[in-house]
């Protein structure tokens, strides 16, 4: 190949993500990310090496489009640029113009999102919230091993990598307080998560089944739900997260297929009580992918203070798709899912600040002497994932988020 590719690059030949890039010249449009550089699909287009598709699904400012074309269409594109990388096609090796270095490149949000929903689907995540706001003998509430719980999130502030999160106002009520205040937020969070790409439209009334969620379901982003846990505290009684969630969530560039996180998929917990009919799923459903989360301090510190896993997800994807649409509900090409809070075994592994500092009672330790409970203004956090097996390595990026003061 005629490309030179860092062996611990996550955008390996392997893996081909696509996503939504522009330059100083060119207009947002569909790239694929390979070591350093974007392929510009739409000067291949130009080209003629797409001629079933239409070149005009290459420049436009979503993917929505290219995932409309199914699954088959978009994994033969992804294979043929694989053989022709790996194969140095002349056509590609004589047009270096169609190879943009991302360093140069402004990446945009890469879906049109029309709904996204959040689940809660780390049984360790729920455990560690149960103990410390509830009974810690029985932390987790009646329903949560018989459905995927999720909430009905905001698509509106769902924003790409980079994008500063500006601390968020709200009401609040400590348990010393009569009445609630107004005030900005002390207990800003993050949610280290995943999330999926639907990549196939239902109608009303239509389920989709465990057996053929994968045909459902295009790849995956790493996701930052940012959290305010002290409006969600106020807020969340009878009806779950409202403000302390709505004002932004964070999604990596890149999509990366479900393809090529085939090899990365293993077998996941044992579910019990065994889950109703509908849910009943074959196969490996879980995948091993290892995640990062690093906060930079203002000064320019950094330090990586968790390491998780994708793999300790109690409920699948699978699942969470079939039980989503079990009532008849109806998802669209774009729509996004997350993954709720990963969080693993062990306190290093703990997917958010609420659990890494144990609700502000044990502060972790940064690289510089500083010590955080919760998030400063100033600070940036940023997670990372990819899986590697047999040499495989296919990596998401970064999902990037600085936070900004609030303006109450």
């Amino acid at each position: 190949m005629f490309l030179s590719i860092p062996a611990d690059s996550d955008f390996s030949i392997h893996n081909l993500p696509f996503g939504i890039f522009s330059t100083q010249d060119r207009s947002p449009r569909v790239g694929v990310a390979i070591g350093d550089a974007i392929l510009d699909l739409y000067a291949l287009a130009e080209l003629g090496l797409f001629p079933e598709i239409d070149p005009q699904v290459f420049q436009q400012k979503t993917l929505n489009d290219l995932i409309a074309l199914g699954k088959k269409t978009t994994s033969a594109l992804r294979l043929d640029l694989q053989r022709w990388l790996q194969e140095d096609l002349p056509l590609l090796r004589e047009n270096p113009t169609a190879f943009v270095p991302q360093a140069e490149a402004t990446m945009h949000l890469p879906i049109e999102i029309g709904d996204y929903t959040d689940f809660y689907s780390s049984i360790e995540h729920a455990t560690n919230v149960g103990k410390m706001f509830r009974d810690p003998a029985n932390a987790l509430l009646p329903n949560w091993r018989h459905i995927p719980v999720g909430y009905h999130g905001r698509a509106s502030s769902v924003v790409v990598s980079g994008t500063p999160v500006q601390r968020p106002c709200g009401q609040v009520k400590g348990k010393d307080d009569l009445l609630p205040h107004f005030q900005a937020s002390a207990r800003l969070d993050f949610e280290l998560e995943t999330g999926f790409i639907i990549g196939k439209t239902t109608a009303m009334g239509q389920r989709i089944g465990t057996a053929e969620a994968g045909e459902y379901i295009f790849g995956k982003v790493l996701l930052n739900d940012w959290s305010a846990r002290d409006i969600q505290a106020w807020e969340y009684v009878p009806l779950g997260p409202f403000l302390a969630k709505n004002f932004a969530t964070s999604i990596s560039p890149w999509v990366v297929t479900m393809a090529a996180l085939e090899p990365f998929r293993i077998a996941g917990p044992v579910q019990e009580p065994a889950v109703l009919p509908y849910l009943v799923y074959e196969g490996l459903q879980n995948y091993d992918l290892n995640l990062f989360v690093e906060l930079q301090t203002s000064q320019g510190s950094s330090t990586e203070i968790c390491r998780s896993n994708f793999r300790y997800m109690y409920w699948n994807m699978a699942q969470q798709l079939a039980h989503h649409t079990v009532n008849g509900c109806n998802v669209r090409i774009g729509d996004l899912m997350g993954s709720g809070t990963i969080s693993g075994p062990s306190p290093d592994s703990y997917g958010s600040m609420l659990e890494l500092a144990w609700s502000g009672t044990q502060p972790i330790r940064l690289e510089d002497g500083s010590t955080r409970s919760f998030l400063e203004d100033g600070d940036t956090v940023t997670m990372r994932g990819y899986g590697l097996k047999d040499g495989v390595r296919v990596g998401f990026g970064a999902v990037r988020g600085q936070i900004l003061p609030a303006i109450c």
